[in-house]
């Protein structure tokens, strides 16, 4: 085993030790033993238990963005509205409760771990702001306003708000779904556009009518 695949086998190991003990239960030796290696071996590829975590953080939100770039692009294409459709939404969302579906350990690990430790939480905070800011082009399409290099403040707040919206929506489903996994993902993904989309396409409505009053 090379020593990249010695490291995905340990990152995988400790995402499901983290998503089952939490951070401050989770131990080194635990996750060596998951990953047959010894504890050295573990720290030769991560320094300390909380730089692992934030690797693990880092990893998987970054999956989960590159999901977004795949299928909701940050501009419209040639001649088309910059507005989003209902199937490009749709399709990202599926996309999410695909990952969350086929990689339960890693979203129990980003959205369901609490700990006591400060420095963690803020590694937690940083991780979720980066990934935030980088997704903000994508969730200002959803409700119908482009978000250029250097934004106004009222420009950006929309896409926040839209982003903290969506993140509400679908992180709540996806932890309703976890006790309830007898319901057909396309159930969840048709309940998270429902709840998102409608909303969002009203005030696109508004915002379009009240820019071509005279």
């Amino acid at each position: 085993m090379s020593a990249q695949q010695r490291r995905a086998v340990i990152e995988e190991a400790a995402t499901e030790v983290f998503a089952a003990h939490g951070y401050q239960r989770a131990s080194m030796e635990e996750i060596a033993r998951r990953s047959g290696v010894s504890v050295p071996v573990v720290y030769d590829h991560f320094s300390s238990k909380r730089q692992l975590h934030r690797r693990l953080l880092e990893r998987h939100f970054a999956e989960l963005r590159q999901l977004w770039r795949e299928r909701l692009p940050e501009t419209g294409d040639a001649g088309t509205s910059d507005r989003l459709s209902t199937q490009e939404v749709a399709s990202a969302f599926d996309a999410w409760f695909h990952y969350i579906e086929t990689h339960p350990y890693a979203w129990r690990m980003l959205f369901r771990d609490t700990t006591g430790d400060a420095a963690v939480r803020e590694d937690h905070q940083e991780v979720i702001d980066t990934s935030r800011n980088a997704l903000l082009p994508f969730f200002a399409r959803l409700v119908g306003i482009p978000l250029f290099d250097e934004p106004d403040e009222q420009t950006r707040v929309e896409a926040e708000m839209a982003w903290e919206v969506c993140r509400s929506v679908l992180q709540g489903l996806a932890l309703w779904w976890h006790d309830r996994p007898e319901v057909p993902r396309a159930v969840v993904v048709s309940a998270a556009v429902d709840a998102v989309w409608t909303g969002f396409e009203r005030s696109s409505a508004a915002r379009r009518s009240s820019r071509n009053s005279p």
